[in-house]
């Protein structure tokens, strides 16, 4: 297995999005080019959905214009309609996320439609991605809570990953979306999922709510995962959650990999210069462990 891990910076995105107040769009471009001088090579830049519905993210277009993300294979924005592709194709886009659930009460609260009608919707739009060279992640949150329906069964996640991955999705992102679990759920998701997807093509997306994102990232490294989804100064939180808190902090994932030995290529005081930047210029206070004990805030 291999010993090198992947993080995915979904800080641009998954971390801003659910903000109440404004967030300037020379902040989210400041951000993406600190996280690239951290060594950061898989971005989530943005998305390209309903302004009204998630008004953080109207500027993604302009983001990855003066990043340069055109063309970029590592920058990836997420999609929820054909408008949204187009526009995705438009900015050279070169992969692109679809976002489902488990359970249908979220799916049906976060995009409007059932699980089983969000894949249907999908399956087009991710056929028309692949055939423009464009690869596609599928998300899949709420693998072992649901703000709304309770306990999420392994049986739901593993039948929606398996549908995602024969659409054509090269990845598929599991998303702790509650941060509630402990590491033994996470084992019993994994491994269900894995029966149908090989583990090679799985990220993990925790949430540190109740401060389980780490060790849960550890025991998705057991079983065999090497891409995480992580967000710098614990970015985060989902509009659609209640009482979610953000994403686990990237420098805190860097610290595991380092400590047990994986090699990841994002460097940890570039990491927490953007962090800083965070903190200093979007004024948003970072929630990490790690920046607090190296940074001393």
């Amino acid at each position: 297995m291999s010993e090198r891990v992947a993080i995915v910076e979904v800080g641009p995105r998954d971390g801003l999005q659910a903000r109440k107040d404004p967030v300037a769009t020379t902040a989210r471009i400041g951000l993406v080019e600190h996280l690239r001088r951290a060594g950061a090579r898989r971005i989530e830049v943005g998305s390209f959905v309903s302004p009204r519905a998630v008004p953080r993210m109207a500027d993604t277009a302009e983001v990855m214009a003066a990043t340069g993300s055109r063309g970029r294979d590592g920058d990836m924005v997420l999609v929820a309609s054909e408008r949204g592709l187009d526009q995705a194709l438009e900015s050279g886009a070169r992969a692109i996320a679809v976002f489902t659930a488990a359970s249908d009460a979220f799916a049906e609260k976060n995009i409007g439609r059932t699980v089983a009608e969000s894949l249907a919707r999908f399956r087009p739009l991710v056929a028309r991605a692949r055939d423009a060279g464009v690869f596609v992640r599928g998300y899949v949150s709420t693998i072992t809570d649901c703000p709304y329906s309770g306990e999420v069964t392994p049986y739901p996640v593993s039948e929606v990953s398996r549908a995602l991955r024969d659409m054509g999705c090269g990845e598929i992102s599991l998303g702790e979306t509650l941060g509630k679990a402990t590491p033994a759920r996470i084992a019993a998701v994994v491994e269900a999922v894995a029966r149908h997807v090989p583990v090679t093509e799985l990220a993990a997306h925790f949430h540190d709510t109740y401060g389980m994102g780490v060790a849960n990232v550890a025991e998705a490294l057991r079983l065999g995962i090497r891409t995480v989804d992580a967000a710098a100064g614990g970015l985060g939180g989902c509009p659609f959650a209640p009482g979610a808190s953000g994403n686990v902090a990237t420098e805190d994932v860097l610290h595991l990999l380092q400590g047990d030995g994986y090699s990841c290529e994002i460097s940890m005081e570039p990491l927490l210069d953007a962090v800083a930047f965070i903190e200093r210029d979007m004024g948003i206070r970072p929630t990490s462990r790690v920046y607090k004990a190296l940074r001393g805030t």
